[in-house]
């Protein structure tokens, strides 16, 4: 029988529709502006979002920290569905899983995520905070954008 390995699920309301919550996942100029944990800077972030493609974003924490993730997509379904493999790369061998799912709802999109397959317990809550910090920059990523578009 295999393991149980820890996972995390987190759903959020973006008032956006799917394909602008979907674009700020898949777009490197927009997750540029919105991945990492805090405050701190993405150095780069590159996309392929294609079965078999691959991502990579490099970000600083503020505690000057690098840190350099990866993955290959695995599902792609524009603005409806993205699964990933997730590694960092100073621990190669502690691969996860990503698989994030938009859903339109009158507001906008609910944006459920389960990152699966964690190494340990210690592992799923750092990234619990991680993403959880990161979210909340993606809120206000959207926001932004949405009053981009409504000015036009």
């Amino acid at each position: 029988m295999m393991e149980e390995k820890p996972s995390l699920t987190i759903v959020r309301r973006l008032k956006a529709p799917p394909a602008k919550v979907y674009a700020a996942w898949t777009r490197p100029e927009l997750m540029a502006r919105w991945w990492g944990p805090d405050a701190g800077p993405v150095l780069s972030a590159e996309a392929d979002p294609r079965v078999g493609g691959r991502f990579r974003v490099v970000f600083q924490t503020l505690d000057g920290e690098t840190h350099d993730c990866r993955g290959e997509y695995q599902q792609v379904e524009a603005d409806r569905k993205l699964v990933f493999t997730w590694q960092w790369v100073t621990l190669p061998e502690r691969r996860s899983l990503v698989t994030i799912q938009f859903r339109p709802i009158d507001a906008g999109t609910e944006m459920t995520f389960t990152h699966a397959q964690f190494f340990d317990e210690a592992a799923r809550d750092g990234h619990q905070a991680g993403w959880s910090g990161a979210f909340e920059k993606l809120e206000s990523l959207i926001a932004e954008l949405k009053s981009a578009v409504d000015s036009d």
